[in-house]
């Protein structure tokens, strides 16, 4: 009797055991096969949107290499025209091919920009993506986490009954604790890979600052656009196409070496001086480095260009904190003036301002060269906002950067160092040799004007 009543309880007991067996496994299927589709889903959506995102920079760097072909082009048929004996023709190709150039450098910088675009607008698609795939990941971890909850509520009365039910209920758990530790795996390796992603963002977002700002540059190089269309048009207009009146206009500007040396030589965050004057500090100053004066000149010029468009900022919110607010303060306190009253370069998007005067050196970098330029001018301390201490700076900074080889291309050189440092070689920064070296030879016209040469 108390046989044939336990038997339907043991038979009733393993029958419960193996459906919950059955609903375990295949609870199990389905969410194995779920991870297994996050998984596989996991690499996905790169491979959908990358082809496209691939052809589209292919296409883009093909046509920055045709532009920069174009640009290096121009450079070479604007040397050889240089090279030519003076003449109307050979002046007005030679205003032609700067034009074209300056269009061509503009075009190769929003050609950039849009490829810095593009790459930081993948990123925000592959980020979105891989915030959804934590999220499917979060969900399936819920779902394994609600199932071995399940599993828990079976009673220890229900596992010690019938032979094989508890090795194959902790077969299951143990199936369960490798899924689990595959999905903290998972979400590891997508905790790094966002932090990728989201690092390679921020500095796509910072080059894409620092080409906007490049870009507002490029109104510089509009401007020359138009000054020298104008300067063809009142050639042309002036000697009516003829060579004859052309030369006798060149004789007149020749006569007026006065003119030249009157007019003023404006420097950035200071008063402007006569070209004369700013003439025999360059001179003094090259005497003791070997940097062609019309190169240190073109420096000053150049700066002082870029003040103009990019304008001054204050030394409390736009000069490093640490590296240079404190020497600031020494600086202006050892020369008796007020820190907030003293102009500097205003802070870019991509780092830190507060240059100071017309050569822009950082305070950091000023107090590096604080007695070698104190020796040189024989003042003591040296003001970064005078002329003449600024072109002797200028001069010692481009002697240093390698201008003293007195080549094109040692000129050029020094001038991006002067700019942009490291980054010197970058194609974006270009443009600051293009214009130094373009002022330096118009300087240098009128040096020999002014040297009867």
């Amino acid at each position: 009797m108390q046989e044939r009543m336990l038997r339907p309880s043991v038979e009733r007991g393993n029958t419960e055991c193996s459906s919950a067996n059955v609903r375990i496994s295949v609870r199990f299927f389905f969410v194995f096969a779920g991870v297994a589709a996050l998984l596989i889903a996991y690499a996905a959506p790169f491979w959908a949107f990358a082809e496209t995102s691939e052809e589209r920079r292919a296409r883009l760097e093909q046509e920055l290499m045709e532009i920069e072909k174009d640009i290096a082009a121009k450079k070479g048929n604007l040397t050889e025209l240089q090279r030519q004996r003076t003449s109307l023709e050979r002046d007005v190709a030679i205003l032609d091919s700067k034009i074209e150039t300056a269009r061509l450098s503009i075009k190769q910088r929003d050609i950039s920009i849009t490829k810095l675009r593009d790459g930081i607008a993948d990123k925000h698609r592959a980020i979105a993506g891989v915030d959804q795939r934590v999220l499917k990941s979060e969900e399936s971890l819920a779902q394994l986490i609600r199932r071995t909850r399940e599993i828990d509520d079976v009673s220890l009365a229900e596992l010690a009954l019938g032979e094989g039910t508890v090795s194959r209920f902790f077969e299951e758990i143990d199936n369960f604790e490798q899924i689990q530790s595959a999905l903290d795996v998972s979400f590891k390796e997508m905790a790094v890979l966002r932090a990728d992603l989201a690092a390679r963002k921020e500095a796509l977002e910072g080059q894409q600052v620092e080409e906007q700002d490049l870009r507002q540059i490029q109104v510089l190089q509009k401007q020359a656009i138009e000054k020298d269309e104008k300067e063809k048009k009142t050639i042309l207009t002036v000697t009516k196409g003829q060579e004859k009146a052309y030369q006798q206009l060149i004789a007149e500007r020749e006569r007026q070496a006065a003119t030249i040396r009157s007019a003023l030589f404006g420097l950035r965050d200071s008063s402007a001086i006569p070209f004369g004057k700013a003439y025999e500090y360059a001179k003094e100053a090259s005497a003791k480095t070997g940097v062609r004066p019309a190169v240190i000149l073109a420096i000053l010029r150049e700066e002082t260009n870029l003040g103009e468009n990019v304008g001054t900022g204050n030394w409390k919110t736009d000069m490093h904190p640490t590296r240079d607010q404190p020497v600031f303060a020494q600086i202006t306190a050892e020369l008796g003036l007020n820190p907030d009253s003293m102009p500097v370069s205003r802070k870019p998007g991509y780092g830190w301002g507060g240059a100071m005067g017309p050569a822009q050196f950082i305070p950091s970098t000023w107090i590096l060269y604080k007695d070698r330029i104190g020796k040189a001018t024989g003042e003591n301390p040296p003001n970064p906002w005078t002329a003449r201490t600024a072109i002797f700076a200028t001069s010692l900074l481009m002697m240093d950067n390698g201008a003293d080889g007195g080549t094109y291309a040692t000129e050029r050189k020094a001038a991006l160092k002067y700019f942009a440092g490291g980054n010197w070689s970058k194609p974006a920064y270009a443009f600051y040799g293009d214009d130094v070296m373009e002022f330096a030879e118009s300087y240098q016209r009128d040096i020999n004007i002014l040297e009867g040469k």
